[in-house]
């Protein structure tokens, strides 16, 4: 790198061959993962579901609504099957923000997964409805990192256009959904005034840590990942926030995977 000021690149942006396959690949781990853990080779559920909150994994647990699936490899997390109308679906908690979705992602279609679907708590920006309520996220603005090692510089990252058009109908069923664009963050605690209010100039809905990751990940893989974002809260700055709703919101979690896997399968 030339340390001239006028020549800098910020390391972000440096030295990226877009191109070019990685030297450490996702099959490389989970094979050495699964050979560590003794697991039988096998593929997981061809719809998986990212559950940053965690909170339907550990209800998933808990409940003993779905089993561990005796396949996943992963060293960071567990991954939950459970059946949605004779449909066998995967479930993984607390993979938060967007590094350790994509990892997550890259683990999961290695692994067998077909799509994925990612419901990540968010915070309110313009206020469209009383939360908690759920945004189809079209586009995600790029303000975290690890979209950079996957796409070429540039303000956001979008859902595939064909997954879009087969999730149209999502918006007319309950719970609510809306289609919007969203900001993603790897800061949650520097989400100032200025850049809030910068949000709301370019139409942002709401604040996640995710969606921009992964939908440059899919796009660079050509995989299929639709993002949601689940509006839970104004940042704290009300009494009472951060409610979920009924059931802690899983009741409206699992109705909305069913919802996605119903439109998705229409398509087939």
């Amino acid at each position: 790198m030339n340390n001239k000021k006028d020549d800098y690149i910020i390391p972000i942006l440096a030295n990226k061959h877009y191109r070019k396959p990685s030297v450490f690949e996702p099959v490389n781990l989970l094979k050495q993962a699964r050979r560590q853990k003794t697991l039988p080779s096998g593929h997981v559920p061809e719809i998986c579901v990212l559950d940053p909150d965690g909170d339907l994994s550990s209800y998933i647990r808990d409940s003993s609504l779905g089993k561990r699936d005796p396949y996943w490899a992963c060293y960071h997390t567990d991954l939950y099957n459970i059946k949605i109308k004779n449909l066998s679906v995967g479930v993984i908690g607390r993979a938060v923000g967007a590094s350790f979705a994509v990892l997550v992602a890259e683990e999961l279609f290695a692994s067998g997964c077909r799509l994925l679907i990612s419901i990540t708590s968010a915070g309110q920006i313009k206020s469209v409805h009383k939360p908690p309520y759920f945004i189809l996220i079209d586009r995600a603005l790029r303000d975290e990192g690890t979209s950079y090692h996957y796409i070429k510089e540039s303000a956001y990252a979008c859902i595939r256009s064909e997954i879009l058009a087969r999730l149209n109908g999502i918006v007319k069923k309950k719970p609510l959904v809306i289609q919007g664009a969203v900001w993603t963050t790897d800061a949650p605690f520097r989400e100032t005034e200025e850049a809030i209010a910068f949000a709301r100039s370019e139409n942002l809905l709401a604040v996640e840590m995710e969606a921009a990751a992964l939908y440059a990940f899919a796009q660079a893989r050509k995989k299929k990942v639709v993002c949601f974002a689940h509006v839970t809260n104004q940042m704290g700055l009300i009494d009472k926030d951060f409610e979920k709703g009924k059931d802690n919101g899983n009741a409206a979690l699992l109705q909305l995977i069913l919802n996605v896997i119903r439109e998705w399968r229409k398509g087939v």
